[in-house]
C-alpha cells in the first residue's frame, strides 16, 4: 500500500491560475492536484490534496493528516507569517513537513520573510512556481522511504 502525503493549500490558493498570474503563474489548483496525483504514482505514494481559506481549516486538515498521512506537503500561503495555530499544529504532526510558496517570497513585501511554518518544516521550497509542489513530492519520497 503506497504512503499517503497530505498536499495542504492555504487561503486564495483556491484562486490560482486567476489571481495575480504574473505572480503565481496561470495553473489553476486542479493542474497542481493532477500533477501530483500523476507523480506520486510514478513515486509510489498516494496523495490527497485539500484547500481552506480558513485558519481553522488548515488547523483541523493538519490534525487529520496525523492519523492518515505519512508526511505533510504545506503550501500555507498567508497564513505562513501570521499562524502560530498552524506552527503547533505542524508540530503534532510526527512525519515530515515540506513548506512549498509559488513565489519567491523573500523578493517580496519583507513581512512575507518570516515563516513561522518554516520553524518546523524539514524543508522550504520557494519561487519554483508551481513546480515546487513536485520537487517536494521527490524529496518528501526519500524522506518517508
Amino acid at each position: 500500500m503506497p504512503k499517503l502525503i497530505s498536499i495542504l493549500n492555504g487561503p486564495n490558493l483556491n484562486l490560482l491560475g486567476k489571481r495575480q498570474p504574473e505572480i503565481y503563474g496561470s495553473e489553476t489548483l486542479a493542474d497542481v492536484e493532477k500533477a501530483c496525483a500523476a507523480l506520486a504514482g510514478e513515486l509510489g505514494l498516494a496523495t490527497t490534496f485539500h484547500q481552506s481559506n480558513y485558519e481553522g481549516g488548515v488547523v483541523e486538515l493538519i490534525h487529520a493528516a496525523r492519523e492518515t498521512s505519512a508526511g505533510v506537503i504545506i503550501n500555507p500561503a498567508a497564513y505562513t507569517h501570521t499562524s502560530v495555530a498552524i506552527l503547533d499544529a505542524l508540530n503534532a504532526f510526527e512525519g515530515p513537513v515540506i513548506e512549498v510558496h509559488i513565489s519567491n517570497v523573500h523578493k517580496r513585501e519583507s513581512f512575507r520573510h518570516h515563516s513561522y511554518v518554516s520553524l518546523r518544516a524539514d524543508g522550504v521550497i520557494a519561487g519554483l512556481g508551481t513546480e515546487g509542489y513536485l520537487l517536494a513530492l521527490r524529496r518528501m519520497k526519500t524522506l518517508v522511504g
